[in-house]
């Protein structure tokens, strides 16, 4: 009786070590949903405002920055709400730990907290939960936000233009013919793509279907890639067929290019003009296939005003000159700091280093062609509070006209496309940035930390 005990006590360990060899996982990441407990919409909101409490919105950023997806019948997150979206959790990439971690302390996201982890589908929620249990987190509760989004006396936040981002599902939408709301007043929708090079490796390699490829050489000619002439980029309006009432969604595989296309196309007149949240990688973990087939522009004959009918968006050297005297407007340089300071130019083909003096430093990224401190790990829009935060650190009033400017204009492009998403749209860019500037030896220039 004992023998056959033992037996079948061996049998079962040997079941259960087998079943969890096939899975291709450890004791500790076998974690079954019971573990994770459901919480109401009252024990919600009655600890909305507790310190001890920290709300995590899982779902992709495009849904807390704004957008109804998944059947939501409300956009935007619960208020007060962090993002730390599952689908971080599949981006490659070697430094991928270090930046989830910074991103848990950034926002909050404690051990000795209790964290309510909410999505609308099921999935993305309890997928965090797993990646925080095998981290050591034990107060982990799951939420529908759907519950939430259907009372619409509870409160839930969007950022002003959020539509200026669009997700991978929307665009998806276009793409197939089924134009979603938000577009219903488009007369004309068009996707191109933006990426350095004629018909470029990039795009040769795959791009969202339909789009149409645009050289970035096009709108900043070489050898100085400074912003072409208001002649140079009528051609382009016209070589491409745009006007002034088209739709027009940037994709491409470099979401900085996309953002310095983005702001040219807003520049010269065109009256709709959005962006891929996340890039073509946005479109490839939403499941959706890239096509490699070249799709050729389609010229036009009017663009249907004179270009550039809005001027104001970015700043000529002359005209800074003068908003440099002006304390309403703070020049916020986004460039690495050892750009900042004088370090390095942070270009192979211009060395001049220093800042415009009366630059403030906006933050960027380490190099001239990364810019993490706006972005989430999958190159998505970085947390509203989070960029603010980082704003105020700096001594950025923005109640002030925002001019942001960094090397040649991409990297600040980017961030005024954020800026304008957060509802700061009185804003600018100073496109030629320091390598305009500082190619004219008239004008002044500082290196060194600046001085309280």
């Amino acid at each position: 009786m004992i023998l056959n005990k033992i037996k079948k006590t061996t049998l079962v360990l040997i079941t259960i070590l087998s079943l969890t060899i096939l899975s291709g996982c450890s004791k500790e990441e076998v974690v079954s949903n019971e573990e994770f407990k459901n919480i109401s919409t009252s024990e919600l909101q009655s600890n909305l405002d507790n310190d001890s409490w920290v709300i995590v919105d899982t779902r992709i950023n495009d849904a807390y920055n704004g957008w109804a997806l998944d059947g939501v019948s409300r956009g935007g997150h619960i208020l007060n709400a962090v993002d730390f979206s599952a689908n971080w959790l599949k981006v490659e990439n070697k430094d991928k730990e270090e930046t989830l971690e910074k991103a848990l302390e950034t926002k909050g996201i404690n051990k000795d907290k209790n964290i309510v982890l909410y999505d609308s589908n099921g999935t993305d929620a309890k997928e965090v939960a797993n990646y925080l249990h095998k981290k050591g987190y034990e107060n982990l509760y799951i939420y529908n936000v759907n519950e939430w989004a259907k009372d619409e006396s509870l409160p839930m936040e969007s950022y002003d233009n959020y539509e200026m981002l669009v997700p991978a599902e929307i665009v998806k939408e276009v793409v197939d013919g089924n134009i979603p709301d938000t577009f219903k007043d488009s007369k004309n929708i068009k996707i191109v793509e933006a990426s350095w090079g004629e018909e470029s490796e990039a795009y040769s390699k795959g791009h969202v279907p339909t789009s149409v490829h645009i050289n970035t050489d096009t709108i900043e000619p070489p050898p100085a890639w400074m912003l072409a002439s208001d002649e140079e980029l009528t051609k382009f309006a016209l070589d491409y067929g745009f006007t002034k009432d088209d739709t027009i969604i940037v994709t491409g595989p470099d979401v900085m290019a996309s953002y310095r296309v983005a702001v040219v196309l807003r520049y010269i007149g065109v009256s709709d003009v959005r962006v891929l949240n996340g890039g073509n990688d946005a479109w490839v973990s939403a499941g959706y296939e890239l096509e490699t087939k070249s799709n050729e522009k389609t010229p036009g004959t009017d663009f249907g005003t004179t270009i550039p009918a809005n001027p104001d968006l970015i700043v000529t050297i002359p005209e800074l000159k003068e908003e440099l005297k002006n304390d309403d407007s703070i020049l916020v340089d986004n460039r690495s700091w050892d750009e900042y300071i004088g370090k390095i130019s942070g270009y192979s083909y211009h060395d001049k280093k220093g800042r415009i003096p009366g630059a403030v430093y906006g933050y960027a990224g380490t190099t001239s062609v990364t810019l993490e401190d706006y972005r989430n790990i999958d190159n998505t829009m970085r947390n509203a509070n989070e960029i603010k935060a980082l704003w105020d650190k700096a001594g950025i009033d923005t109640n002030k006209e925002l001019i942001f400017m960094c090397g040649s204009g991409w990297r600040a492009a980017e961030v005024l496309a954020y800026a304008n998403v957060m509802g700061y749209e009185n804003s600018k860019l100073y496109s030629d940035g320091w390598i305009g500037w500082s190619n004219d030896t008239s004008n002044p220039t500082e290196t060194g930390e600046p001085t309280k």
